[in-house]
């Protein structure tokens, strides 16, 4: 058990940077989320972290040690990767001991790690099979075993359910979930999936383009996105972004969207927005509800449009639609049945409206 903090860590290959002067520091037993698109450089911090990308300039440490120089093997680290990394010509008894054979670990206490990780992880009864008999689940278990008995001081894991259908991706996040309460150990995780970073997650860090956007508690990030970026990874469907200006009218300051359709500016403590500011509106889409003229939002927070798109998931529904021109999306509890060409007058909840700065996309409050 260890906590890992980065200090201004950066990486380049040759004359490209592609981690820009990263600072982070993750608590003992913490399980933190990196969480971006493809190029992000989340995985080249994590590998980096584990000894496999030597750093180009600043600072590692798992627990009281600095690691820039200290090998893999001697970090203390168990990595999981995405493709398992299995030894094919091995049975799963083997994969799982083979690292703590090489380091001359008594065979009793091996039988001994490995029996607990096997009964930690349900997979008893598949320490003689190898992995070509394994389906994909159960491969992605055995990884894990494999990390669990070295007892690491941290785990790393490295896209682990991006190999696996949805079914099981949902199955195999509350089994790391599980793992991780009964382990009591440090995690980093990166993932693409903003879904598995909610979920997992004690704090998310979400990084674009080698740099950290925000880093914070799930739900802190969901209802507080620090910029548009953010606002629009973390969340599914994604928050509505949508330009607008600040105009007054009637001495009232009013978020013009087009010249049919404008909404009032709610007071909110620590506004700093004014007059004939340039903005990007941010609404998620379970902050729209279907006006049944008894809700307890004014008249002015409401807005009648045509449904463009259907999307029906069963338990809701999302809708594409238009308010006089301007497109948003739309999330409807429950199993109601909507269409194509519908018109339905819809009450916005402008008490979680977001306001992000047009020229610098950072939130306004």
């Amino acid at each position: 058990m260890a906590s890992v903090v980065l200090e201004k860590v950066f990486k380049r290959f040759g004359k490209t940077e592609v981690v820009h002067g990263v600072s982070l520091d993750i608590q003992d037993l913490e399980f933190v989320v990196l969480v971006g698109p493809s190029g992000c450089g989340k995985s080249t911090l994590l590998r980096m972290v584990a000894g496999l990308e030597v750093i180009s300039q600043g600072t590692i440490r798992i627990g009281d040690r600095v690691v820039n120089d200290v090998a893999p093997k001697d970090r203390g680290c168990a990595m999981v990767f995405q493709n398992y990394a299995l030894y094919p010509h091995m049975n799963v008894y083997k994969n799982m001991s083979f690292g703590l054979e090489l380091q001359r670990t008594p065979k009793a206490e091996i039988e001994r790690r490995v029996a607990e990780a096997a009964r930690i992880l349900g997979i008893g009864e598949l320490l003689k099979r190898k992995p070509h008999e394994l389906s994909g689940g159960q491969r992605q278990r055995v990884a894990m075993g494999r990390a669990i008995v070295r007892q690491p001081s941290a785990f790393l894991f490295d896209e682990p359910l991006s190999n696996l259908d949805a079914k099981l991706r949902t199955q195999m996040r509350t089994e790391i979930k599980r793992l991780h309460q009964k382990v009591q150990t440090t995690a980093i995780y990166v993932t693409h999936d903003q879904v598995e970073a909610m979920t997992l997650a004690d704090r998310i860090v979400v990084m674009r383009n080698g740099y950290i956007e925000q880093v914070g508690q799930p739900m802190e990030v969901f209802q507080n996105p620090a910029n548009t970026f953010v606002a629009g990874f973390i969340g599914s469907p994604p928050m509505n972004l949508v330009p607008a200006r600040i105009v007054r009218a009637d001495n009232t300051l009013m978020i013009r969207f087009n010249d049919r359709f404008s909404i009032p500016l709610p007071p909110k403590t620590g506004m700093t927005v004014g007059e004939q500011t340039d903005v990007i509106v941010g609404l998620r889409t379970e902050d729209f509800t279907l006006d049944n003229g008894n809700g307890p939002f004014p008249e002015a927070w409401k807005v009648a449009g045509t449904v463009e798109v259907v999307e029906p998931l069963g338990g809701e529904t999302h809708m594409h639609m238009d308010f006089h021109g301007i497109p948003f999306i739309a999330k409807s509890e429950g199993r109601n049945v909507f269409h194509a060409g519908q018109q339905l007058r819809m009450a916005m909840n402008l008490n979680h409206l977001h306001l992000f700065d047009a020229g610098t996309t950072q939130s306004i409050y």
